[in-house]
């Protein structure tokens, strides 16, 4: 034992410090479902809640513009222009507000950019009321498209609190994706209740004040925030080996969201899409509690051929039969198919990320199909009106089949597959 160089005698060595622990580890040995051991983390049901109050309105805005603006102006084609201008806003933003919060941190900059979204939203609504100029409709929603992605931002949580756990990151994302359902199947119903049973405006304005409170309760759970990581790189996540592929798929993913609402609609009404919202929840928490299969791009592409073949089962209901009954017990199991695929996804789109990323690579992945989905929108509308709901029916049936194909030929050029990715 050396000597203590100030008083000569021996010195005591210092006691071993304790192992660095993550959330993770916190986490109590909760047996069974493995949704009760994913929310046992310390600290993950408060961002959960605040996640699911900012998201639901995601839900609501498209639905309560729509009502007001037809409403006011008598115009269908002016609500649809002014939803579709925030949309094509949010592509552009998006990626560069979710860059923000990769460099800043998810507090400093989600809640700035939430209330510049809110107060857009707000403006919309006193511009409806007020019958202000048409122009000012699409500048007050163009301004909602600083909205941060909270899905993103609670999957990058996710990310850090279950680093090195591919299973509980696996069942985290399975519920994020049920939690993205659920608010978009509950969402619509509830803007057009606040609509119809207070005032036009009665859903943009609930939906602004819910999405606010739920990102400051968010931001406010400080202790599961990822870690600003250092800028290493500064390349776009756009650049990751088969990012652009796995993006393309995307695009094409939400093609198939898009054409299935419109062509739903115009055949049986929009109710009944509530079911296929319903059995992408179910399947997204069943998917959730098994081990899927190990390596993750193989995953997807049995995930995009399972979808494939189930959004032909809407596509034979339509043609052979008139019972609505018939059309929505497909569209059900059609649902079922969307919340493995957009898990395998996702996780994905993880794994490809560079590290300090996260949030923009996954928001470019949302970005991508909005996109899609606004092409498919198109598309599918175009196919009715010029054919028939029938006909219309084989858009999402090829845009899943695109998907498909973009992603098995993604995958063999970004290399041999291994066990783990």
């Amino acid at each position: 034992m050396p000597p203590d160089t100030a008083t000569g005698t021996p010195k005591t060595p210092a006691p071993p410090l304790p192992p660095a622990r993550s959330a993770a580890s916190d986490v109590p040995d909760v047996r069974g479902n493995p949704y009760r051991r994913l929310l046992s983390t310390p600290g993950v049901r408060a961002f959960t809640a605040g996640g699911l109050l900012a998201r639901l309105p995601m839900g609501m805005f498209s639905v309560s513009a729509v009502i007001m603006i037809a409403g006011a102006h008598g115009s269908y084609a002016l609500a649809g222009a002014v939803t579709a201008t925030g949309l094509a806003a949010t592509a552009v933003v998006a990626p560069w507000t979710a860059r923000l919060v990769d460099r800043y941190g998810q507090a400093r900059v989600a809640v700035p950019a939430t209330a510049t979204a809110a107060l857009g939203s707000l403006a919309l609504a006193l511009c409806v009321h007020y019958d202000a100029p048409v122009w000012t409709l699409f500048a007050a929603y163009a301004a909602t498209a600083t909205t941060p992605n909270t899905g993103g931002m609670s999957r990058a949580r996710w990310a850090h609190i279950h680093r090195g756990d591919p299973a509980a990151l696996h069942t985290a994302n399975s519920f994020e994706q049920a939690a993205d359902e659920l608010c978009f199947m509950l969402g619509p119903v509830l803007a057009a209740i606040l609509c119809g049973a207070l005032f036009p405006e009665a859903g943009t304005v609930a939906g602004a004040v819910l999405m606010l409170t739920g990102v400051l309760v968010f931001a406010a759970q400080r202790a599961t925030e990822p870690p600003v990581a250092p800028r290493t790189r500064t390349s776009s996540p756009l650049r990751a080996t088969g990012m652009p592929a796995l993006l393309a798929a995307f695009l094409a993913t939400g093609a198939v969201f898009g054409a299935m609402e419109v062509v739903s609609i115009a055949h049986a009404g929009g109710a009944i899409l509530a079911l296929q919202a319903a059995g992408s929840c179910a399947a997204g928490l069943l998917y959730g509690s098994l081990r899927p299969v190990e390596n993750v791009r193989r995953r997807l592409l049995l995930c995009l051929a399972g979808m494939t073949a189930l959004m032909s089962l809407p596509l034979l209901s339509a043609a052979t039969t008139d019972s609505r009954l018939v059309l929505a017990g497909c569209l059900l199991l059609a649902g079922a198919a969307t919340a493995p695929t957009m898990v395998t996804g996702m996780t994905l789109v993880q794994r490809l990320t560079p590290e300090g990323q996260l949030n923009e690579g996954m928001t470019l992945a949302v970005t991508a199909l909005l996109g899609g989905i606004a092409a498919g929108s198109a598309t599918g509308g175009w196919t009715v009106e010029h054919a028939s709901t029938v006909t219309g029916y084989a858009v999402p049936v090829v845009a899943a089949g695109l998907a498909l194909v973009v992603a098995a030929v993604g995958v063999r050029r970004s290399g041999p597959l291994t066990p783990d990715s």
